[in-house]
């Protein structure tokens, strides 16, 4: 039989198929097969979530749940009768000396117990029934997929069969019109009915704005992984997995796709992997350590976005860039000494405390060095000393005049590469610095993400380390969410300072761990055996989502589309296969 739809052909557009071929154990709707499955035989006792690995399917299943409520009175006067009739039962078992039926027993306890569960108010009775609409492509893979899906509902004690000639009434009762034409019904109670609800369902429920990015495929589902960490208590994350295992690969998709919501994004790039990302997307690259390339940590903020002493903010600072600079926390005698310069080195550049000479031309770190090496203390003159290969040595070149360049963009790429690797620690604070003067503009708020890749660079530092923490303290008050990328995960866990970096960040993504940290991991996360065997085994790209501090976690693969694999992979090969971007490329974003 063979239906055809053409109501809304005079309109031009239809709501419902074009035509449904109506079969004895399937249906044909337009280019789709479908057959639909009843439940009739249930499990005695069942577990919160029960029906959850029906709703994880990895195919095409429309799973249709269809309550019922019945009346307290109705419901009462129907289990008094089936009481009755199991009992007469059981009594003329035992009269004429017949082997009591188990599980007539057994139903005659329960419903004892159900009557008296419903006098008392404690329960009600739901007619129920449970439809399961099997999808494919062709006749051939739908009789496949039909066999999967009894297979599966018979590992739930589930009995599914096919609804033979009633194929048609069984489609309708599937779709979301509340139609039960099949009136395949059992009854619930109220615990059971509750327990079949899908709470336990692997996708991760958050509400959704308009800053939502999609990570990838839920491992466990047919579903996506999209998150909004704007919507979140805070809106940092923390990226932690082994070399290869695709932090950075994970981190340039977020990046770019946060760029189409309208967040702003920088990144501290220590190895030039964002390069292809930011000339597709047109963004300000800024090459820290090139000729002529500098940031002067004495720059005080425009007249327009000062708030508050900034003299003694960009005073506070330099004492970490300072510790950074020298490797090694600073005595107090130290402290009190570099204090006493700065003001000095201020004051020689005509700044001092009165805000009417914060528009002068600010001073240098040499102008620093020389106020330490003036000075009588013998702690200055070892700080002096400390600070000479930035002022005269070979690492003078980042400081060496004042600065210049200010990018301005909707993504800000601070590239460290042609630093050598004793100043990286250096310029990742000197960027993360220039941005967070940035994201603290209060004449200029949106959403913006800071992303510190290979983040192990400045947390070696305990200073470097403390600056890092204060950002992600303050970053929610800011519309700001700092992301923590580093294959190191001793460097987060090993101290107090990396576990409360964690500890902020409502996003928390592990991607493959190796052997030696596995153990440190799972502890810090909570791990469970599975868990912890998915991430030593995991493919490139493959994750654990944790957020609401762990509560809520989601295995995920990440998924890009060809255009933007070309602008996130790292793969040398696959790098000389593309060469650099053409225009018509860098057009395609």
């Amino acid at each position: 039989m063979k239906l055809s739809s053409r109501r809304n052909s005079r309109l031009g557009h239809g709501f419902g198929p074009d035509a449904v071929e109506v079969r004895p154990r399937q249906l044909q709707v337009s280019d789709n097969h479908c057959a639909t499955l009843a439940v009739t035989g249930y499990p005695r006792e069942v577990t919160p979530g029960w029906l959850e690995p029906l709703l994880t399917y990895p195919g095409r299943l429309d799973v249709s749940f269809h309550v019922d409520p019945v009346p307290s009175l109705v419901a009462s006067d129907r289990l008094r009768k089936q009481l009755a009739r199991l009992e007469s039962g059981l009594r003329s078992d035992q009269q004429h000396g017949r082997l009591i039926d188990p599980s007539a027993e057994v139903a005659a306890e329960d419903a004892q117990e159900l009557a008296s569960r419903i006098a008392r108010g404690q329960a009600k009775l739901f007619r129920t029934s449970i439809y399961l609409t099997v999808h494919a492509t062709t006749a051939e893979e739908l009789e496949d997929a039909c066999a999967q899906v009894r297979a599966l509902a018979g590992s739930l004690l589930l009995d599914a069969r096919v609804v033979t000639f009633r194929q048609l009434q069984g489609w309708v009762s599937a779709l979301p019109m509340a139609y039960d034409n099949l009136q395949m019904r059992r009854t619930f109670d109220t615990p059971a009915l509750a327990a079949a609800f899908p709470f336990t369902s692997p996708d991760l429920t958050a509400d959704l704005g308009p800053t939502t990015v999609l990570y990838g495929a839920n491992a466990a589902s047919s579903s996506l992984v999209a998150w909004d960490r704007f919507a979140q208590p805070n809106h940092n994350s923390t990226i932690l997995g082994c070399s290869g295992g695709g932090k950075s690969y994970l981190a340039k998709l977020e990046a770019l796709r946060s760029l189409y919501t309208g967040v702003e994004v920088a990144v501290i790039d220590p190895e030039d992997e964002y390069a292809r990302l930011c000339a597709a997307v047109g963004g300000a690259y800024l090459q820290l350590g090139a000729a002529n390339v500098r940031l002067n940590p004495f720059d005080l903020p425009p007249p327009d976005q000062r708030e508050g002493d900034a003299l003694t903010r960009r005073s506070l600072f330099l004492h970490t860039l300072v510790a950074v600079m020298l490797g090694e926390p600073l005595d107090k005698a130290s402290k009190a000494a570099l204090d006493r310069a700065i003001i000095a080195a201020y004051k020689s550049a005509g700044i001092t405390f009165d805000r009417r000479t914060w528009k002068r031309r600010p001073p240098l770190m040499r102008n620093l060095a020389d106020a330490l090496a003036i000075d009588d203390d013998p702690k200055a003159g070892e700080l002096a000393a400390g600070l000479a290969p930035y002022v005269t040595g070979s690492h003078r070149r980042l400081f060496d005049g004042h600065t210049t360049t200010r990018p301005d963009s909707h993504l800000i790429v601070f590239s460290l590469r042609d630093l050598p690797d004793e100043l990286k620690a250096v310029g990742t604070l000197l960027t993360l610095d220039a941005v967070w003067r940035r994201i603290s503009d209060p004449g200029n708020r949106r959403p913006r993400l800071v992303v510190v890749d290979e983040a192990w660079l400045l947390m070696r530092d305990p200073e470097g380390a403390k600056f890092l923490l204060r950002m992600a303290k303050s970053a929610r008050k800011h519309w700001a969410g700092l992301s923590v990328v580093t294959q190191d995960a001793a460097d987060l866990l090993g101290s107090d300072i990396g576990q409360a970096i964690i500890a902020n960040s409502a996003t928390q993504i592990l991607l493959r761990q190796a052997p030696q940290a596995i153990d440190r991991v799972a502890e810090a996360f909570r791990l469970s055996d599975g868990e912890r065997q998915l991430l030593l085994s995991a493919e490139r790209g493959f994750g654990l989502l944790a957020a609401d501090s762990g509560a809520s976690r989601v295995t995920f693969q990440v998924l890009a589309s060809e255009q933007e694999h070309r602008l996130a992979t790292s793969s040398p090969s696959e790098l000389a296969a593309y060469g650099d971007l053409t225009a018509d490329e860098e057009d395609e974003f």
